[in-house]
């Protein structure tokens, strides 16, 4: 089964204070660019995130994202003894000076006092990481296997598209083949006709003559590009069927499917055979927009 480079997964969990949120989103890429965003001071998350996904995927620009909260109430309140004796003298003098200049101050309140700077320390409690890490670890496991489901059913509904289109491919390249036949018969009435004209009226070598229809001949004939078209549907539905990362090489055979239907309408030289190899030409750009979403 091939698989697409377009995925979406989410998750949320919790431990202790922390809860958290996961998303895991990729989008098509020419290789694998993957960005780890997590907490710095979570040692070693990063690098086995990193390490899981790589190993899960081969191409895409993927993105991983972890939101990492913790509870208010595992704050803890001290009182800083030797930060309140300092603004109780400050308040102390100020009262003091205020009297002897004939103010009023209001009284203080404790409240007051608190709500001056450092008066109050607010310290977290420190944990220790390693339970959280394997924590974290554990919860991203599903979010990374809903991940790659959605990548693998996205994978098949491309294959489902891409096989259609190689089976129109097909169609249309049989169809250039008895175009190519009904005109070989009206090319060759024609070219008689031209060359009974010129005779007629011109002592021209027959043996040149012969040898220019067979150069016109040659020059028209797309036996070769019809074979090579059949060719690159066979192995393009090889690649389908061995799945796994193949897009890189059906992107290059795409770019030859172009190739042969691009020479087959230079050589066209009859409008219904032109019509089927724009009718070619379309189907192949719409697959190939299909293949740059394989992984």
């Amino acid at each position: 089964m091939i698989a697409s480079m377009t995925g979406f997964a989410s998750g949320k969990g919790s431990f202790g204070p922390h809860s958290w949120s996961w998303e895991l989103r990729s989008v098509n890429g020419k290789g694998q660019d993957l960005r780890i965003r997590v907490p710095d001071w979570i040692t070693g998350l990063e690098a086995r995130l990193r390490k899981d996904v790589g190993a899960a995927t081969a191409r895409g620009n993927i993105t991983v994202g972890l939101r990492l909260t913790r509870e208010d109430a595992a704050a803890s309140l001290s009182l800083n003894e030797a930060q309140l004796a300092s603004v109780l003298s400050a308040m102390h003098q100020i009262e003091e000076q205020a009297m002897a200049e004939g103010l009023s101050l209001a009284p203080s309140t404790a409240a007051d006092i608190v709500g001056q700077r450092g008066v109050m320390d607010t310290s977290m409690t420190e944990d220790d990481p390693a339970p959280l890490l394997k924590a974290l670890q554990e919860d991203f496991a599903p979010v990374l296997k809903a991940y790659l489901a959605m990548r693998n059913s996205e994978g098949a509904a491309l294959e489902a598209v891409i096989s259609e289109q190689l089976t129109l491919i097909e169609t249309l390249t049989a169809q250039a083949k008895d175009a190519a036949l009904a005109r070989k018969a009206e090319s060759e009435a024609a070219f008689r006709d031209n060359v009974a004209r010129v005779l007629e009226n011109a002592d021209v070598d027959e043996a040149r003559i012969a040898q220019e229809l067979a150069m016109l001949a040659v020059k028209a004939d797309i036996t070769e590009e019809l074979d090579r078209l059949h060719a690159h549907v066979a192995a393009a539905r090889e690649l389908l069927a061995a799945g796994g990362p193949v897009g890189r090489k059906l992107d290059f055979l795409s770019q030859e499917f172009n190739r042969e239907a691009n020479t087959l309408c230079s050589k066209s030289q009859n409008s219904a055979l032109t019509r089927i190899g724009l009718d070619l030409k379309a189907t192949i750009d719409q697959m190939r927009e299909q293949i740059q979403n394989v992984e």
